[in-house]
């Protein structure tokens, strides 16, 4: 594996885990040259998992494009890379196994999934993801989901 920071090939593997559903295995390693730790994964390669739109046409699924619009949601929060990557891998997981049976999912059970992992790291995020998401034409669709949102955090 070639090393991040320095090029050498050179490198041995500190630590490997496999994610839940036996898809991916995560190994961090050490650069033998230079000493600077990086993580890589490995993957199955199999028939890709297609994600249903709303207006029915089928896509790709694409983990990036997910990690994109958490991070445009999560702009100038309190939420470390290290959340926002967890996030990902527990939502790839379950994703996968939710697809698994016709390798398709729709794209609004994805956005659930996103959501209700959202509002466990930040509330402001969930908000930012959901007017998205949800298509909030309005203050007022804004005003009622922080309402909910302050009604369950005060249980």
């Amino acid at each position: 594996m070639k090393c991040p920071f320095c090029g050498s090939l050179d490198d041995k593997v500190i630590e490997s885990r496999q994610n839940n559903s036996g898809s991916t295995i995560r190994r961090r390693r050490e650069c033998l040259s230079c000493s600077y730790r990086f993580t890589s994964y490995e993957r199955i390669e199999e028939v890709p998992l297609k994600v249903i739109k709303r207006d029915g046409h089928r896509q790709d699924f694409d983990l990036k494009k997910i990690e994109n619009g958490l991070w445009r949601s999560l702009e100038k929060r309190p939420v470390t890379q290290m959340d926002v990557e967890n996030l990902l891998h527990e939502l790839e997981d379950e994703v996968h196994l939710r697809g698994k049976s016709n390798n398709e999912i729709k794209s609004s059970e994805i956005g659930a999934l996103i959501l209700e992992k959202l509002y466990t790291i930040d509330h402001v995020g969930y908000i930012r993801f959901a007017s998205v998401y949800r298509k909030f034409e309005d203050v007022n669709e804004f005003i009622k989901e922080i309402e909910n949102i302050s009604r369950n955090f005060k249980k």
